[in-house]
């Protein structure tokens, strides 16, 4: 299984980033080909590292890191990472696409 872990940090203006992240970003993404499962966290985040900027964590899920690239690679796909950037610039938030196993 693959997942893609995006964090972001706290948005200069959270209403407009809850309204949009809850109505347009999220059904959005659940729209992405070859999907398992969307999570998010509720707040608050905390850091045990002293990270005191985290506002939101999702995690998206795919059966493979083949399957979510090619996932990306369609309109769906595209209109999600271009709506990403309506949330957050690239120094606003960190995305990270891995393999998981179970242990």
């Amino acid at each position: 299984m693959a997942k893609m872990t995006v964090i972001y940090k706290t948005p200069k203006d959270i209403s407009f980033f809850e309204k949009h992240y809850y109505e347009v970003h999220i059904p959005l993404a659940k729209k992405l080909p070859g999907i398992i499962k969307y999570e998010v966290s509720k707040e608050p985040v905390i850091s045990l590292t002293g990270h005191s900027d985290v506002f939101l964590v999702a995690n998206l899920y795919f059966e493979s890191l083949d399957a979510m690239m090619e996932s990306f690679k369609t309109d769906i796909g595209q209109q999600c990472a271009a709506d990403r950037r309506i949330l957050a610039s690239d120094d606003e938030v960190q995305i990270y696409v891995y393999d998981v196993k179970n242990t």
